[in-house]
């Protein structure tokens, strides 16, 4: 049986992995935002205090953590002529400077009790690139090298780092999208709405990745494939990615 702590998991994601470690026997400490439903500890990721709250919350409750899931996030991206700096501000204070605070709150118990998991959840966003989404690609594959870094820095204390990157799946992340690329949005949402993949799926795929001490999962068939296009035909790859970037265009009358 394995303590968790999961970020984000009062609904999409989060939600599907915690019924998931739920069902196998796992004790799971749900956080979200303040005023969510179905959480056990409110959480802001962007509020130190909440990351140190959380962490006494876990020391005086369970006295150590096997499972750290940074799972919280936001959707945004938009042309590069498109999306302000702000938004570009917002989306990595919230999808990058959260994670880090919370795998810096945690690790130094991580390190101590000498086993461990961070699970961090990122995107395909963060191996493949796609034109509009330049922001949204950048936090990701920061969340990506950040994870890496952690499996390097961590390993000889027995603590791993596993990186999460699935593609568009059925989830209600579009109710945080912001940015003023319209015609980005609307593809975005046609994407994840019309995805054969739940949020379910996915958390099946994380939770096996977890156990095999996977460092990377693609826990979806269009990921995989996606991401064997960049790696096996780069030029095919590209010229999939500027043909999707001439549709961007053309959807936006430009």
């Amino acid at each position: 049986m394995s303590r968790v702590l999961i970020t984000g998991a009062a609904s999409g994601l989060g939600a599907a992995l915690t019924t998931a470690f739920r069902a196998r026997g796992d004790e799971v400490l749900a956080t979200d935002l303040p005023g969510r439903d179905g959480i056990d500890l409110a959480l802001d990721i962007t509020s130190g205090d909440d990351w140190e709250a959380a962490r006494d919350h876990v020391e005086q409750t369970w006295g150590g953590l096997d499972v750290l899931v940074n799972n919280a996030g936001v959707a945004g991206g938009g042309r590069i002529d498109v999306a302000d700096l702000d938004e570009w501000q917002w989306i990595f204070d919230i999808n990058l400077f959260g994670m880090v605070r919370g795998c810096r709150t945690f690790t130094p118990m991580l390190k101590a009790q000498r086993s461990g998991r961070i699970v961090n959840v990122a995107s395909l966003a963060g191996l493949v690139h796609p034109a509009g989404m330049a922001s949204y690609n950048a936090v990701k594959a920061a969340v990506v090298a950040l994870s890496e870094t952690l499996g390097h820095e961590l390993a000889a204390y027995g603590v791993g780092c596993t990186v999460v990157c699935p593609g568009y799946f059925r989830t209600n992340l579009m109710e945080s999208l912001q940015g003023r690329d319209a015609a980005l949005a609307t593809v975005m949402r046609h994407l994840v709405e019309g995805s054969p993949v739940s949020a379910d799926d996915v958390a099946t795929a994380v939770l096996a990745g977890i156990d095999e001490g996977a460092e990377i999962v693609l826990p979806d068939e269009g990921a995989q494939l996606a991401y064997g296009l960049k790696t096996g035909d780069r030029a095919g790859y590209d010229a999939v990615m500027r043909a999707q970037a001439v549709k961007l265009e053309e959807a936006a009358g430009e």
